[in-house]
């Protein structure tokens, strides 16, 4: 073999090696990726029981239920459909009904998400990005909401 011809097999083996490592790295990564879905998108694609999601809406009105020990219940809702969502742990302190949020977690076989983590909002003029895209796309989004998050969006 020449030199050439080494150093070409050095390069295509370099570029092997490279490729696979690559290839690993993206298959480990897309199993720990969680998809952000809104109440409608769920009822629309029967997301699978055990799939890792991020569900995001508005805490529904007179749905926290905090009587039951150390789960606290409470449904999910971008006005069109609702999600109940069952929570073990200790909530944001600014979680409270009528309340964007962002909760992660798995819908179980009866149809209840179970989140072990939940995001609330951190002042009265945002929402998280995702949950107002969706409201603002289905159409129920408020106009002086609207102008607060477009205030709020200028000065950062």
């Amino acid at each position: 073999m020449t030199r050439k011809q080494k150093r070409l097999g050095l390069i295509g083996l370099a570029g092997l090696v490279l490729g696979s490592a690559v290839g690993l790295v993206l298959y480990g990564l897309s199993s720990s990726v969680t998809y952000f879905q809104s109440p409608s998108d769920i009822a629309e694609q029967q997301v699978a029981v055990g799939q890792r999601i991020r569900l995001g809406g508005l805490v529904e009105d007179n749905s926290v239920d905090k009587s039951a020990g150390s789960v606290i219940l409470f449904r999910v809702t971008d006005q069109a459909e609702t999600v109940p969502v069952s929570y073990k742990g200790i909530l944001p302190d600014l979680f409270r009904e009528g309340q964007g949020i962002i909760a992660e977690g798995y819908m179980d076989e009866k149809g209840v998400f179970n989140a072990d983590t939940v995001l609330a909002k951190h002042d009265e003029s945002y929402m998280p990005k995702e949950v107002y895209e969706s409201l603002k796309d289905e159409g129920h989004w408020m106009e002086e909401e609207q102008a607060a998050a477009e205030q709020t969006s200028k000065v950062n």
